[in-house]
């Protein structure tokens, strides 16, 4: 059955592509739309991003955009435009401090140091996504979460946003996990300033955004690689014990090149679930 799905990533090919996640979230919507759903996309517009060359419209009820982020007002807008040769159309969140001077390394600086905003600049990017739909009029059946960068959604969206209006409920959101690495660690702190509710049962100052997530995600999808098997580490942490039941794995043997359609369907089977419930 056709669900409404919304894919937050920040990476797509050609607009921006450092990780695996890019031909990820440039693929997976392409075959999910195949299979019969309404896949919307969205991504930060980074400045490096040409609007003349992937043609970016104005969509004029996204242009201004609130919502309050770390105790203050906020104000993001977005364009539109689609990925090259599909018709899966992508949004571009737009804001002249967080994402506009960023280089195409994205997540680090020129002489290769991660940005120590990082955990900021997504979490605002976060709650910038879901205070879209109002403005979209339109209320999808599914967040589709990528990386740390996404990962706050599912928080942020049960915390401050769920069954506020008509166009926050029933929601379900799935976490998509490419990567285990030093990006996903934040400071406790942090994440208390951003009004992100943290489970008693996660001890400690600098925690990982994954088990902070796994709480309020409603399923995971973990992708393990070749020379990367990343599962075994998650399942073994004490959060994950606590979510197990959520958890999906997934085993891309390719190594050469990536068959995306077997994922598809995990990913779509995944959605099945959680909306039949």
């Amino acid at each position: 059955m056709s669900k409404k799905i919304y894919f937050s990533t920040t990476e797509i090919i050609p607009f921006a592509n450092v990780s695996s996640i890019a031909g990820f979230s440039t693929h997976i919507p392409t075959k999910l739309q195949e299979l019969g759903h309404d896949i919307r996309t969205i991504l930060p517009k980074y400045g490096f991003i040409s609007e003349r060359k992937y043609i970016l419209r104005e969509v004029i009820r996204l242009r201004q955009i609130p919502f309050e982020f770390c105790g203050t007002e906020a104000i993001a807008s977005a364009k539109s435009a689609f990925i090259p040769k599909t018709r899966v159309q992508v949004y571009f969140l737009e804001d002249e401090y967080w994402f506009k001077p960023l280089t195409n390394l994205l997540y680090k600086s020129k002489n290769g140091r991660i940005l120590t905003d990082n955990s900021k600049r997504y979490a605002y990017f976060s709650k910038a996504v879901i205070s879209t739909l109002p403005h979209l009029f339109w209320v999808p059946d599914i967040f589709v979460c990528n990386g740390w960068q996404s990962a706050l959604i599912p928080n942020i969206y049960k915390e401050h946003y769920e069954g506020i209006n008509e166009f926050y409920k029933d929601i379900k959101t799935v976490l998509v996990i490419h990567d285990l690495d030093e990006y996903s660690v934040v400071e406790k702190s942090e994440l208390l300033e951003m009004g992100i509710n943290i489970h008693p049962n996660i001890k400690g100052n600098k925690l990982n955004i994954y088990d902070v997530a796994s709480y309020s995600a409603d399923a995971i999808l973990i992708i393990d690689r070749p020379g990367k098997k990343i599962s075994t580490k998650l399942l073994n942490k004490s959060a994950f014990k606590d979510n197990k039941k959520k958890v999906t794995i997934f085993d891309e043997k390719g190594i050469e090149e990536i068959d995306y359609t077997p994922i598809t369907k995990s990913l779509d089977q995944i959605i099945s679930d959680l909306t039949s419930k």
